[in-house]
């Protein structure tokens, strides 16, 4: 359990500005949809992916490292991973089985015979989009246990998107939606105090004597 006096104490370190901020982002967090990456090759896609999911109020991103593994570029991401929660996996068949098992169904955002287009996206299913390698697209274990196909309409001459810029169009369509509803797809009260905490180590400099301090003078 978090201590909450503790919390409050590390809180007495921060602006009201800043307080107010992270009061008003955590308000508009959601974890009813989540985003997964699957073997991006190019590090700035990934990074520009995690940026939108910060922009658009998600708060987790899955990381499907099988065959390529790198740093996230934070000159892209801008510090959004400070502020985003990555889960990070080895094969696409773990990463499929524990969204599964949080009650996530898998949208492979990709045409497929049984797409889907994006305006006729059922926004109240919680969800997991998932977006593929750049060149190969998303790989054959996800397109098999997908629940859901999506497309973005197009009527270019081109075919395709650069997978950061599908992301955000994706995300901005149905986090706005989805606050339309009436639905609970905000943080619990639980994750607000557990974020409000992180973001506080993330935040504050000498966290770890500061707390030391507080503890030993209880």
């Amino acid at each position: 359990m978090i201590d909450l006096e503790l919390l409050d104490h590390l809180e007495t370190y921060l602006t009201e500005n800043r307080k107010e901020r992270f009061d008003n982002v955590l308000s508009q967090r959601t974890k009813y949809y989540t985003v997964a990456t699957e073997d991006v090759y190019q590090l700035h896609n990934t990074s520009a992916v995690i940026r939108s999911c910060d922009v658009f109020g998600i708060q987790e991103v899955n990381i499907v490292e099988e065959q390529n593994s790198k740093d996230i570029d934070r000159e892209i991401a801008m510090g959004a991973q400070k502020w985003v929660d990555l889960n990070r996996y080895d094969t696409v068949v773990d990463c499929i089985s524990d969204l599964k098992q949080k009650g996530y169904q898998i949208v492979a955002t990709t045409p497929h015979a049984n797409d889907c287009d994006l305006h006729e996206f059922d926004i109240t299913k919680k969800s997991c989009f998932f977006f593929g390698r750049e060149t190969e697209g998303l790989s054959k274990e996800v397109l098999d246990a997908a629940d859901c196909y999506l497309k973005i309409p197009m009527v270019g001459f081109t075919e395709s998107l650069n997978i950061s810029v599908s992301a955000a169009i994706i995300l901005q369509y149905v986090t706005s939606k989805l606050r339309q509803t009436p639905m609970n797809w905000q943080l619990t009260e639980q994750e607000v105090i557990e974020k409000r905490l992180d973001w506080c180590k993330k935040t504050i400099k000498s966290y770890d004597e500061i707390v030391a301090r507080f503890y030993n003078q209880q």
